[in-house]
């Protein structure tokens, strides 16, 4: 090999170099012979001994000294590939298909050290795929794990080319690009970021959903022994974490743990929601409690941040639950009895005062509920709007789609000189009314994204919430008053409420009672559900205010094809786990597909043996879910593990570009989620 080697480069000028100095000493000698001839000679002379000198050394020594380098390049280019053999580091090289064609020996070691053996980087390390074996000469990170340890994985594919151009290189080598591959043990590093993230402290609240109400279900001599036995527990509890509990009001704790013992008590549910029930010492009413828990922010007061809006949560929700937040996550745990309705009307007063506060000072009120209106969101509007007109506002109620359910109602309202002509605006057309003096009242819905008009919530800072849905992750974030209660049964009868306390002397006219009481029979499905003493107090009001039950009934008799697409549906019905019935409700020729199918959802529930039923409703791409339960199942944690949300007994969901068959098969899979993890009494 070392004949066919060629002398180039740098190295070929550098021996050449006494050749061109030739030049210059001849060049030389014919000056000197023009000033003297003789001197010319003598120089002359010595010119020509030199280029032969040169010559010869040029051509006799240049292959041996070419070999020399040769053997010189070899030498260094081992004493290279022992030093990358040797290095510490984990270095190997892959080829496209990420077959390792040459591993050092602390990969080989990695490995197992049997070098010999035959070795694949995407069978080793899964988490590689083959497209990112080329990288375009960035350099590729990954982590994984290999046998008991953990590693980061640096991926970086360099060219091998032929080094002459048109000449034969040095060493025989292919055109080729292969991937260098690295690997760095980081499983001590993981290991104390682990034990560190382990020490964080983790901020919790802790609030006694109905001590008032507890406690006077208990003889006085009696009430001390209960909270002591209340404390006892959670004290308990959290010692069991070696914690730190103080308690700050009569029925509020403020809790620390370090953040290694989240994992546990998440494994077993929060087993304090359930274990405080057991407290009973002649009380008619078990003690239910609620948890917020703030983790992983910035600074421990943001921790505390965290946990006082996971306990806001957890209350919204209804209570006997636990809210961790976990920076942006927010999970839910708990959450398995009915909230007790409050027999006191003092946040319902204050809340109307805070409404009437901030209505005096615009010009202009908009109403707004959900998408696919229902009665129960229009009749809350329809309250509003009778606020408005007692405090001579300008107001209108933004529908952008009116449906079957709800259009026999609004025709009382449209066509008549009672009422102007503006009073039901689109989204489009209430948005071009929007300045500086403007509000927003959302009812019946406190999800941004299924509000019927959702860029008015960004074009209006004055923003009121009404809602009796449980609240979820996903909730209108910037309203200056929220009154959510999820114990109400519906959110008329909140309006109903903030209608007696918000003035006095405003005159509910019959259509606006009608529908308002319309909306909480069909919410109540005739007051058989989620109704309490303030229910039928709020009935009675637009009773006495005008309602007529039978005007009502006759408003919402259905048609035979809306009654024959419901009788569909609960023939369709199949029985899943011998305790769920899921249905699929026809939407051809219908004009409320989705309030059949939540009436079909609540026929269903007649069924013995059902603890739940659910009808998909497919309609314009999406599917439309409606979930309903008596006690034994919380749908809404239920329809919130598919995207939606709701009541404890009432919830629904929605789902776009899926198939009915693929919506059946994600509520099943939703099922046995929780039958395993003992969410279904």
């Amino acid at each position: 090999m070392k004949e066919k080697v060629k002398v180039r480069g740098k190295f070929r000028l550098y021996l050449q170099w006494p050749l061109y100095l030739s030049a210059l000493f001849i060049i030389m000698g014919l000056f000197v012979g023009l000033v003297s001839v003789k001197a010319g000679i003598i120089v002359s002379s010595f010119t020509v001994v030199y280029v032969g000198i040169a010559l010869w050394i040029y051509f006799s020594r240049k292959r041996g000294i070419a070999a020399a380098m040769v053997e010189f390049a070899a030498a260094y280019n081992q004493m290279q590939l022992q030093v990358m053999n040797e290095m510490l580091v984990a270095y190997a090289v892959a080829d496209e298909n990420g077959r390792l064609l040459w591993m050092n020996r602390e990969f080989v070691r990695i490995m197992g050290g049997e070098k010999s053996a035959p070795k694949n980087l995407l069978t080793l390390f899964p988490e590689i795929k083959r497209e990112q074996l080329a990288t375009g000469g960035d350099v590729v990170t990954l982590h994984s794990s290999y046998g008991d340890r953990n590693y980061r994985i640096d991926l970086h594919q360099v060219s091998v080319t032929r080094t002459g151009e048109g000449e034969e290189a040095l060493p025989a080598v292919f055109d080729s690009e292969v991937t260098a591959v690295y690997l760095l043990d980081e499983t001590q590093t993981l290991k104390y970021m682990q034990q560190i993230n382990d020490q964080k402290l983790v901020a919790g609240l802790i609030y006694l959903d109905n001590y008032d109400e507890a406690l006077e279900s208990v003889e006085e001599v009696r009430r001390s022994l209960l909270t002591a036995l209340i404390d006892r527990k959670i004290n308990k509890y959290i010692a069991g974490m070696n914690g730190i509990v103080k308690k700050m009001e009569k029925d509020k704790y403020f809790f620390a743990i370090k953040q290694q013992y989240i994992p546990r008590i998440q494994e077993d549910r929060f087993s304090i929601l359930e274990d405080v029930k057991t407290v009973n010492i002649g009380n008619d009413m078990a003690v239910t409690l609620s948890i917020g828990i703030g983790m992983n922010g910035d600074t421990y007061s943001q921790n505390y941040e965290y946990a006082r809006t996971s306990i806001d949560m957890a209350l919204g929700r209804g209570g006997d639950q636990a809210v961790v937040k976990d920076a942006d996550k927010i999970q839910y745990y708990g959450g398995k009895a009915q909230q007790m309705e409050k027999t006191t009307r003092v946040k319902a007063r204050v809340k109307a005062h805070a409404l009437r506060e901030l209505m005096e000072n615009k010009d202009r009120l908009l109403i707004m509920g959900h998408r696919l209106l229902d009665i129960d969101s229009f009749g809350a509007a329809v309250g509003i709007y009778r606020i408005a007109m007692a405090m001579n506002k300008k107001a209108n109620i933004v529908v952008n789609e009116v449906t079957s359910s709800v259009r026999p109602m609004m025709e009382r309202f449209t066509g008549g000189s009672e009422y102007p002509e503006d009073m039901f605006l689109t989204g489009p057309k209430a948005a071009e009314l929007v300045d500086g003096g403007t509000m927003l009242v959302v009812v019946d819905v406190n999800r941004p994204s299924i509000t019927d008009e959702p860029s008015l919530l960004k074009l209006i800072k004055t923003i009121v919430v009404l809602d009796h849905h449980r609240t979820s992750s996903e909730i209108i974030d910037n309203a200056v008053l929220s009154y959510v209660e999820p114990y109400a049964s519906s959110a008329c009868e909140m309006v109903a409420e903030v209608l007696q306390y918000i003035m006095d002397g405003i005159k509910v006219r019959p259509a606006e009672a009608d529908a308002m009481y319309a909306g909480i029979v069909i919410d109540t499905q005739n007051f058989t559900n989620q109704t309490g003493v303030r229910t039928f107090e709020a009935a009675a009001y637009l009773r006495r205010s005008g309602a007529d039950i039978t005007r009502v009934r006759k408003l919402f008799r259905e048609n035979m094809v809306d009654y024959q697409a419901k009788a569909e549906a609960v023939r369709l019905a199949e029985v899943y786990m011998d305790s769920f019935a899921i249905s699929v409700c026809p939407s051809d020729g219908l004009d409320s597909p989705t309030i059949i199918g939540a009436q079909a959802a609540n026929e269903l529930l007649e069924i013995r043996g059902i603890k739940a039923s659910v009808v998909l409703t497919p309609y314009n791409g999406v599917i439309y879910y409606s979930a309903r339960s008596i006690d034994e199942v919380n749908v809404q944690v239920m329809m919130e593990k598919l995207g939606g949300g709701g009541h404890r007994t009432i919830a629904g969901a929605q789902i776009p570009d899926i198939t009915v068959e693929e919506g059946k098969e994600r509520l099943k899979a939703v099922i046995r989620q929780m039958l395993e993890a003992g969410e279904v009494s």
